[in-house]
């Protein structure tokens, strides 16, 4: 509790400070805010690690984190940013204490920011916010950490959902109460990849950078017309397996062995508003790591690729598409209709999350994870697409 307390001394102290200076400094930055985060919350059990399986032979279900982001409050400028009801976004730094440092570390994530009103009124705001970026300062898997079957890689990715209600108290100081759920995987490119995923009540101290109000700008929204569109990506990925069963040398067992993915990917759209597109599609993927054959020879892995066909899988998916002015995100779940049947598979329906950039006209570049039991990642994939409008 006195840690507690010390770090939002800390933070209500740099806001004072900032405010006891020459305000118009800030004047050219009128849009922007500095923010800070504190929460402390739980970690799902969804591996055994966590459950109790570790050097400490004890729950991993408890963590807290610190984060401080840069905003910026859109006014009305672009169409977009009217649709989202005056959206902020920025960049954010977040760092986590999981209770256990010898066995995690304390990670550190960079990341952008995405938060923008269910609701606005005058001094309160109702919100739903995205961030997503990358994690590092990891205690990864590897032979003297042999338990964390969680963190497979010293690099992940960082995911985070949540809710807030946003509370008005200055001109230029707001308070945020919410909660987020956050997940951190390497998306199966290093195993084990089991991944963290947390959920945690959300306090936050907002500070406008100076005293000039913002004015949003309203504007007439064109009625919308529905529009179709096909696009087309191919994607590559790489997915790591451990035999960690096999009498191999153990720097060798611990590296496991990568197999390359590759496939391409159709959907066809229907856009029905200016901030959803519906619609249904398919995925072909060559995935080198099923019915690959393995065996060891002088202690060494020989691993023998199967036949081409075996490595081919078909899937359909219904496909929603949320667009944030050049970005979209994506939502895919999916079932295999063609794979070859082996013990052990992971289940025929599994989930596609991503996440897609505009590059220019037609052109977009994307990521997205393939999960299973909606919290497992099985592989990342990089696309490339074109879109037939």
């Amino acid at each position: 509790m006195i840690k507690k307390v010390f770090v939002f001394a800390v933070i209500l102290f740099f806001f004072k400070a900032i405010d006891a200076q020459n305000a118009e400094i800030f004047s050219p930055l009128n849009n922007y805010s500095v923010q800070a985060s504190y929460q402390i919350g739980y970690v799902f059990p969804t591996n055994d690690f966590v459950r109790g399986v570790n050097a400490e032979r004890d729950t991993i279900d408890d963590f807290q984190t610190f984060s401080v982001k840069i905003l910026k409050q859109t006014t009305g400028e672009k169409l977009w940013e009217q649709l989202y009801n005056y959206p902020e976004y920025g960049l954010g730094v977040y760092v986590a204490d999981f209770q256990n440092p010898e066995e995690i570390g304390n990670p550190i994530a960079l990341y952008g920011y995405f938060k923008a009103p269910f609701y606005r009124w005058k001094r309160i705001n109702i919100n739903y916010e995205l961030g997503a970026g990358v994690a590092f300062n990891w205690k990864s898997y590897s032979p003297a950490n042999p338990y964390n079957i969680a963190i497979g890689a010293p690099l992940t990715v960082y995911l985070d959902l949540g809710a807030n209600a946003q509370f008005q108290l200055t001109n230029r100081l707001f308070a945020d109460i919410g909660f987020s759920l956050t997940h951190f995987s390497n998306g199966k490119l290093k195993s084990p990849n089991y991944g963290l995923n947390t959920i945690a009540p959300k306090v936050s101290l907002k500070y406008k950078l100076s005293k000039k109000p913002i004015n949003f700008i309203q504007q007439d929204v064109p009625k919308y017309h529905p529009e179709n569109e096909l696009y087309v990506s191919a994607y590559t990925g790489i997915k790591n397996i451990l035999y960690d069963s096999l009498n191999i040398d153990a720097s060798e067992k611990y590296e496991g062995e990568s197999y390359y993915i590759f496939g391409i990917s159709s959907v066809f759209n229907r856009q029905i508003s200016y901030k959803s597109k519906i619609g249904i599609g398919f995925s072909m993927s060559y995935n080198g790591s099923v019915d690959a054959q393995v065996a060891v020879d002088n202690g060494e892995l020989q691993v023998t690729p199967g036949p081409f066909i075996d490595h081919l899988q078909i899937s359909l998916f219904p496909s929603y598409e949320l667009v944030i002015n050049k970005f979209s995100v994506m939502l895919q779940p999916s079932v295999y209709i063609y794979r070859k049947k082996l013990k052990n598979q992971t289940p025929d329906f599994y989930q596609r999350v991503g996440l897609k950039y505009n590059m220019f006209k037609n052109f977009y570049v994307g990521v997205n994870l393939r999960a299973y039991k909606y919290y497992i990642s099985d592989f990342i994939e990089w696309n490339l697409g074109y879109s037939f409008l």
